[in-house]
């Protein structure tokens, strides 16, 4: 159940016995009656009030009735509260047409009518409570509909992640089912050669040469497939908070060397170079295998969008962190793909169209941040790209 609004009314009369006999006639338990001796002491508790109507006496000492109704309906806190005129004088219809001229809402004579007067302020209350409620309504209408707005736009904001996270499914399975064909392609293709060869009986295909060869090969194969599911395990690792830190005392330029060591056929095959600049160790304790994975996704991004041109790798102490710089003179990295490379399924772009999940970056930033270091990027398109790793020692 509502609690009923309150009402304030206002009587101005310069004689305190008809304030009194007003306010016993007119007051009830949910009314306020403010009383005033004059229209200044009026004005005071127009300023300070809401009023659901007022009781003007036009015969006052200084400003009367009438001027204090016209001053009402010239300032907007007041100029819609309804006004009855009280009034001794007689009842000459050119006094009643100055009443009303002046803003009133009703004309009473004294001596007053005790029926006309609580029917007439009955009327103006229920009006004042019925504009009050109306009021309230409207206004919870209308948070309703800023409420209704702000949950559209979540609504729409959330469906737009929807989309977006089906595309990037999409994409990922497309991007799988042709990585993972690659290398399998090459297996199917390996094993139906050499069942021909076996068929046919010619031994010359199995020489210990063409051998060697046909091992490095299917080697290539596996690893790559290896490397695949290795990275979707590792996404799933990180997703469920799973991903194992085994830190151990290294150094990481003897690690980054070695690993340089074993790029040599990649190097090779992408009519490169790569450079290791490292003037002293630089010994901490993190995840070897982990800090070589990083290291080795960031050669690799050089090697695919290096263009040919020649690849440093910087190893060195800084302020208490170890830095590792893989700089390429490449494609480089727009300003705009600066700011997604490092997320699930990114690749540079999409006329560059390279080999791999795009998760490299996004797992290699998600291992350097459980060490508590920090990875970025300094790029330009057809400048080349500088990746700087930081670790704490």
């Amino acid at each position: 159940m509502t609690t009923p609004i309150t009402a304030k009314l206002l009587i101005v009369d310069d004689l305190p016995e008809n304030l009194l006999a007003l306010d016993a006639l007119i007051k009830q338990p949910d009314r306020e009656v403010h009383k005033a001796l004059s229209a200044d002491e009026a004005l005071s508790l127009l300023l300070q009030h809401e009023f659901a109507m007022a009781i003007l006496d036009v015969q006052m000492p200084g400003m009367n009735g009438f001027e204090l109704a016209e001053l009402m309906r010239s300032t907007e806190k007041t100029k819609n509260i309804p006004i009855i005129f009280v009034s001794a004088a007689g009842r000459e219809m050119n006094y009643a047409f100055k009443g009303y001229e002046s803003g009133a809402v009703d004309f009473l004579h004294k001596p007053l009518d005790i029926h006309a007067v609580k029917s007439k302020v009955n009327v103006f209350v229920d009006l004042y409570r019925q504009r009050k409620t109306l009021k309230e309504q409207l206004d919870e209408l209308e948070r309703s509909r800023q409420e209704q707005e702000i949950l559209l736009k979540e609504l729409q904001v959330t469906q737009n992640e929807l989309e977006h996270a089906v595309r990037m499914r999409d994409d990922f399975m497309s991007i799988v089912s042709h990585e993972v064909r690659t290398p399998l392609n090459g297996l199917i293709l390996e094993t139906q050669l050499r069942k021909l060869h076996l068929a046919r009986d010619n031994a010359d295909a199995f020489s210990l040469e063409k051998m060697r060869g046909m091992v490095e090969r299917d080697e290539r194969q596996i690893q790559s497939l290896i490397r695949l599911i290795e990275d979707m395990l590792d996404v799933s690792r990180i997703r469920t908070g799973k991903l194992s830190i085994r830190p151990s005392r290294f150094d990481l330029v003897q690690l980054t060397a070695n690993l340089l060591d074993n790029f040599a056929p990649q190097v090779a095959a992408a009519d490169c170079t790569v450079a290791l600049q490292a003037d002293e160790p630089v010994f901490g304790t993190w995840d070897e295998f982990r800090i070589e994975q990083v290291a080795s996704n960031l050669v690799s991004n050089a090697l695919r969008y290096g263009g040919k041109g020649p690849i440093e790798v910087t190893v060195y102490a800084h302020q208490g962190f170890a830095r590792l710089e893989v700089r390429d003179h490449g494609i480089g990295i727009s300003k705009e793909n600066q700011g997604r490379i490092f997320q699930q399924f990114e690749r540079v772009s999409a006329k560059h169209v390279v080999a791999g999940l795009g998760l490299g970056l996004f797992i290699s930033e998600q291992i350097v941040a459980a060490h508590g270091g920090s990875i970025t990027v300094e790029s330009a398109l057809g400048e080349g790209s500088l990746f700087r790793v930081s670790l704490p020692l």
